[in-house]
């Protein structure tokens, strides 16, 4: 969450406003969508791994 604040660069004094970007883009939500989508995926992906057989390893691979 702290990459998504507004920052300026000390030599180029080009302001980075993760904000204005969403407003460029016409989705004044784009930062919440994001996190949605990452929380989504990850949930998605915690099913998967729940539903894949148990790993057995072979006595002498170890």
């Amino acid at each position: 969450m702290e990459r998504c604040g507004i920052s300026i660069d000390k030599d180029s004094r080009i302001a980075n406003d993760y904000n204005a970007f969403a407003q460029e883009m016409g989705d004044e939500d784009y930062i919440l969508n994001l996190i949605l989508r990452v929380i989504t995926v990850s949930l998605e992906t915690m099913q998967f791994v729940k539903a894949l057989p148990k790993l057995t390893i072979h006595p002498l691979d170890r």
